[in-house]
């Protein structure tokens, strides 16, 4: 099965210590897609982050990104989370974020998404795309 990861989720590792693609891996996900729109955001992140934290998970994020199939959409769409919301439209793929707005739209388009629970593991949500 097909998953997106947003920028936050891909930082996750860094943050939290929690294997991401292992964690995926276990609920059934085996093809990992990052829209180019979160390439940038991570980019951006790593030159601009207010904290040196931030910085350093956005630079993990990026290297973890590199080996996941990175996704070209629309080139007028700059928002990462719209450019998510179509992506996983188009490709019937599950979202791994932990964006309390995003995760709320896409529950709501019936799109299952997938976020850190107490810090330590990946849960989906109930309804599958």
């Amino acid at each position: 099965m097909k998953v997106i990861l947003d920028a936050n989720a891909l930082m996750v590792p860094e943050q939290f210590g929690v294997k991401i693609f292992s964690e995926l891996q276990r609920l059934g996900y085996t093809e990992y897609l990052v829209p180019e729109q979160v390439m940038r955001e991570l980019s951006s992140l790593t030159l601009h982050a207010d904290r040196g934290r931030d910085k350093i998970a956005a630079k993990v994020g990026l290297g973890l990104a590199k080996g996941c199939k990175q996704v070209s959409s629309d080139e007028s769409v700059f928002d990462a989370d719209l450019a998510i919301e179509q992506l996983a439209v188009r490709e019937k793929a599950a979202v791994f974020t932990n964006d309390k707005a995003l995760k709320k739209k896409l529950i709501m388009k019936g799109i299952t998404v997938i976020y850190l629970r107490q810090g330590r593991y990946l849960e989906a949500t109930e309804k599958e795309y």
